[in-house]
């Protein structure tokens, strides 16, 4: 079981995905952008994996990634997309993601990539 932090503007999906992911054992808090997901984070909450949308109002998450990266490096992060323009800003980040989800997406294929991500060790989800 993981604690996982949603940050997705589209209800449907983040509740879509919540569901989902809380029918695996997990612990999902979904937010709708990426600075609530943010001020979640910096409420001190305790977070497994990050799953974000890259486009969204406030803070993308692309910001948002950056943003985990400094204040939270061994916290994995994945993005979801389904723009290609957006998965070209995040082919620079191969450093601090764990990886890009193209949407529309199966749910298979996020639980795999999620499980895949839960499953490196510690050392290994660190970003430094």
């Amino acid at each position: 079981m993981a604690r996982i932090l949603i940050a997705e503007d589209d209800e449907a999906a983040r509740i879509l995905l919540s569901r989902a992911l809380e029918l695996d054992g997990h612990l999902v808090h979904g937010v709708e952008d990426g600075a609530a997901a943010l001020e979640h984070l910096q409420g001190g909450a305790e977070i497994d994996l990050l799953l974000t949308d890259i486009s969204m109002p406030v803070m993308d998450g692309i910001a948002l990634a950056l943003s985990v990266s400094r204040d939270w490096p061994a916290l994995p992060v994945l993005l979801m997309t389904g723009f290609a323009e957006q998965r070209e800003r995040a082919s620079g980040l191969e450093a601090l993601i764990k990886g890009v989800i193209v949407k529309p997406f199966h749910m298979d294929d996020v639980r795999a990539k999620i499980r895949e991500v839960l499953a490196l060790p510690h050392s290994a989800q660190s970003n430094k």
